[in-house]
């Protein structure tokens, strides 16, 4: 049910969106509702929805016919919200910004599904509407709050669908299930008609079969919405990542024995995912994973308990008893804390922001197991909250932190579970971890979901060019790398992408009387010279003006063609400073001439 498989299918006139959806319906009658489902759009009005959309120009729906679902705490007109709790439904008259975004891309709606009741807890067993469990394995967990979701995309009934993620819930049933997990940006997706568990920390989140069909879905549905208080628009430079087009990068991997709770599987494929990431030009930087372990103990250790009573406190005073019972103690615990409680969390986790930031001055990335291991349906109903816990040791730092995270399959283990590892980026890096999760994704596994077809037949997704959130810059002179200015680049979080030529039609001088040495670049419709050597680099948008503001006379920045013909910014020279200055073209590069200089 990928993307590019389905439109594919549709531009063949193999299929058409209706006989997608009459098959999906079919499928849910024979094998019902629960525990996949809460409630369904009516089978008649989806087939409407179709016909609809045939009458629409599809090059401009990059989602045109493709089946979604949501977690049932993301309102959609006319079908009741339960957040898995019948005595708190209800039934919006308008959809959540994020599924009106998607319908018009094109998607189709088939239902709300299943999870954790008002999104509290990482297990999907704490639902009246059915226990889920995992595609591979009936007596083990699926992982939660949005079981559900993550089911349909496993089992094939959508392409993609969407949950909530607060403290793991996007990402850790995407590791038991072996789907993509993305987990944008606080803020990146409007979090407008969804029911809140902590609002200052809550995601929309994107399941889907591969890391190309998420981009897709992200790049439908982001965008800054007033509706929502907690959206963001990112500035200039906002998660700049000049290194997802560079040979090399860095990811971070802890110091120490990673915890995995006695699993005697997940340490040694987690082992193998950090090879792999190596083999595609990783460079593994160790760093101390206790700062980011301290933060994410504040969420269910700390007062934040207490923002989820905030989000239900009109309901749970009254119908606490039609609750469930873990969700019901965990949120009733907001009364153990005060308002003082809140403000030295607050400051504790400002001391953990401070100390946690130093470490992305040495890594791009960082490298975890998505959760520690798994559990049967039966050891969760024995030690609820404590296993529970064991969970989100890996996920539930990481809105607090506010960064970003990609979940992915990474391997299958002896007992035939699947394993999972994360990517976390800085805010804003989302759209430069797909990418990368994209390549690890095909190292390591094979299959998509609980299916058996292959991965390999999908769509790669490559990374953008320029890097996210940079401006390419070509260097001549003293700023190659090796060379006297090359700090100017390095210091500004700059990354050499490659080496090449210019076009043929550049002359190349050594200008006078310039410290350190510099030379000169001057274009001349017409010449044929043999190219001049240059290194293109990622330069993060919001550094540079400043670098520019440096470049002295008679040097300035213009746009140079290179010998591909792409076009990139660049060093280039008065030509009247060429004067009297030495030509040095036929030497093809500054590197050649101030070697014979010595």
């Amino acid at each position: 049910m990928d993307i590019a498989a389905l439109h594919a299918e549709y531009s063949a006139g193999q299929q058409s969106p209706a006989d997608i959806l009459e098959a999906i319906y079919a499928r849910i009658e024979a094998e019902g509702l629960s525990p996949i489902w809460i409630s369904l759009v009516p089978r008649e009005q989806a087939l409407a929805r179709a016909r609809q959309l045939a009458t629409l120009e599809k090059a401009k729906l990059p989602l045109y016919g493709i089946p979604f679902a949501v977690k049932d705490n993301i309102d959609v007109a006319g079908l009741p919200t339960t957040a898995a709790c019948p005595a708190y439904a209800y039934t919006p008259a308008e959809s959540a910004t994020v599924v009106t975004k998607l319908e018009q891309a094109g998607a189709i709606l088939i239902g709300k599904t299943n999870m954790d009741q008002f999104a509290t807890g990482l297990v999907g067993t704490r639902t009246p509407y059915g226990i889920c469990s995992s595609v591979f394995n009936p007596q083990v967990i699926s992982g939660g709050s949005s079981a559900g979701s993550a089911i349909a995309v496993a089992t094939g009934l959508v392409s993609f669908s969407l949950g909530t993620d607060t403290a793991g819930s996007g990402r850790v049933p995407a590791m038991f299930n072996n789907i993509i997990g993305l987990k944008p940006t606080r803020g990146v997706l409007s979090a407008h008609g969804v029911v809140a568990a902590c609002r200052t920390l809550d995601c929309v989140s994107v399941f889907a079969e591969t890391a190309h069909d998420a981009a897709l879905v992200l790049d439908a549905a982001s965008g800054f919405d007033e509706k929502d208080t907690y959206s963001r628009q990112p500035g200039t430079g906002a998660g700049a990542a000049p290194w997802s087009g560079a040979p090399v990068f860095r990811f971070g991997v802890p110091a120490g024995p990673l915890e995995f709770y006695g699993d005697q599987h997940n340490p040694a494929l987690y082992q193998a995912t950090v090879n792999a990431l190596i083999a595609l030009g990783g460079e593994p930087i160790e760093f101390d994973v206790a700062p980011f372990l301290q933060t994410a103990q504040l969420l269910y250790k700390g007062p934040w308990v207490a923002e989820r009573y905030a989000a239900i406190s009109n309901f749970i005073g009254k119908h606490q008893s039609e609750m469930d019972l873990a969700v019901a103690n965990i949120i009733s615990g907001a009364a153990n804390y005060s308002a003082v409680d809140a403000f030295e969390a607050e400051y504790r986790l400002a001391d953990l922001r401070s100390i946690t930031k130093k470490t992305w001055a040495n890594i791009d990335i960082m490298l975890l197991p998505t959760a520690p291991r798994t559990y049967t349906i039966q050891e969760i109903e024995h030690a609820p909250i404590e296993l529970n816990s064991h969970l989100g040791h890996y996920t539930n730092f990481v809105n607090l932190l506010d960064l970003a995270a990609v979940a992915l399959p990474a391997g299958m283990r002896p007992d035939g579970l699947p394993f999972g590892v994360s990517l976390i980026g800085q805010a804003f890096t989302e759209a430069a971890l797909l990418p990368l999760a994209d390549k690890l994704h095909r190292k390591l596994a094979t299959t998509l979901g609980g299916s058996k077809r292959h991965l390999s037949a999908t769509p790669v997704l490559a990374p953008k060019q320029p890097p996210h959130g940079c401006l390419l810059m070509a260097v001549v002179g003293a700023h190659l790398s090796g060379q006297p200015l090359n700090w100017q680049l390095t210091q500004r979080g700059g990354r050499m992408l490659r080496s090449c030529k210019t076009s043929r039609s550049y002359r190349f001088y050594a200008l006078k009387n310039t410290v350190p040495p510099k030379p000169g670049l001057v274009r001349v419709p017409g010449f044929e010279g043999p190219g001049i050597e240059v290194e293109v680099w990622a330069l993060p948008a919001d550094t540079v003006g400043t670098f520019v503001d440096g470049v002295p006379q008679p040097l300035s920045i213009g746009t140079l063609e290179l010998e591909d013909g792409g076009l990139v910014k660049g060093f280039l020279v008065e030509p009247t400073a060429t004067e009297n200055a030495l030509e040095i073209t036929e030497l093809g590069g500054w590197r050649r001439y101030i070697s014979g200089l010595k």
